[in-house]
């Protein structure tokens, strides 16, 4: 259906959305490994005095993967800055730029960036026709339907989008203002896509396999970004890729999973990784019947060791299917 770069899909793609604090390299490796077609990594920042700090470092760590493509996602308001980020990006190996105007959390807001652009058409085209120019790789956009009810401008974007050679649009089904509230108006992102040529992938409250062929065949989207079902949830993403695209659901023994991403978590950060480890496990569980038990048993294993004797303890968190 599309390409970007070198790397091709030919049926309509599986994505993990950037989740900043979530998607890093560990969990983008468990969902690509369980089905994702690709991910795309946390976003940074394009001011220079931030993108060599030590967090910008581990968003931007990827592992070896040839067959997965690299792609960064910057935010920023400064359409130069954007551009030279772009740039280095490019030079450190990135495979695809993602430029951000889909956040909308108040600390990327105040700084007119992230989907805080969405009310400036003007500075969107500035910014998205300078990074484009600015590099010899594929320049995606991640965005949402407009800044709020009264102003669903996803049409002007998509279109600019489209002017400033970008090369895949995704877009969350919610204005700036609704935030994670309400619904997601998927509507909004297929009357856009009816006017433009570039691939559109849709966001936005996407929670089973059933629900992307459904939006997929209903409005001929390329594919669909799953963000926060995923949390927990990594094999999500098979089940997705069997339904909408035929491919076998084998999936890897979920405890092993599990302990491989833990265990991949304590590698890259260190001494930070225990607190980092234990959200996810409760993701893992929280829905299993025995969670409310397991509950404090996840919040007291204080170490590497005892985190992954935990998990080969506890039942697994959804029913085995195996191949």
């Amino acid at each position: 259906m599309f390409s970007l770069g070198r790397f091709h899909y030919p049926n309509p793609v599986i994505i993990l959305a950037p989740m900043a604090g979530i998607s890093d390299q560990p969990f983008r490796q468990i969902c690509e490994q369980q089905g994702a077609d690709f991910s795309v990594a946390e976003m940074i920042s394009a001011k220079p005095d931030l993108m060599d700090t030590r967090l910008a470092q581990t968003r931007l760590y990827f592992g070896d993967n040839p067959k997965k493509p690299k792609i960064v996602q910057l935010v920023g308001s400064d359409a130069k800055l954007m551009a030279q980020a772009a740039q280095l990006m490019q030079a450190r190996g990135a495979d695809v730029i993602d430029i951000n105007m889909g956040c909308p959390s108040k600390s990327v807001g105040k700084h007119l960036a992230g989907s805080a652009l969405l009310s400036d058409e003007k500075k969107v085209a500035e910014i998205l026709t300078s990074v484009s120019k600015a590099v010899n790789i594929p320049v995606t956009l991640k965005t949402r339907i407009g800044p709020h009810e009264e102003h669903i401008n996803i049409h002007n974007i998509a279109k600019i989008a489209q002017d400033s050679n970008i090369a895949l649009l995704s877009v969350h089904g919610r204005t700036r203002a609704q935030k994670f509230r309400g619904q997601a108006r998927y509507e909004a992102i297929a009357n856009a896509k009816q006017h433009v040529n570039i691939p559109v992938i849709v966001n936005g409250d996407i929670t089973s396999a059933k629900q992307c062929q459904h939006l997929i065949q209903t409005y001929h989207f390329d594919g669909v970004m799953i963000g926060r079902a995923a949390q927990g949830n990594p094999w999500l993403f098979a089940d997705c890729q069997h339904l909408l695209n035929n491919l076998p659901n084998h999936y890897t023994h979920r405890q092993t999973t599990i302990t491989q991403h833990i265990k991949a978590l304590h590698q890259l950060y260190g001494k930070q990784a225990l607190y980092i480890a234990r959200k996810h496990l409760h993701w893992y569980y929280q829905h299993h019947q025995n969670y409310p038990h397991w509950r404090p048993l996840i919040n007291q294993a204080s170490s590497d060791n005892a985190q992954i004797e935990l998990i080969n303890r506890l039942q697994p968190p959804i029913k085995e299917r195996l191949p």
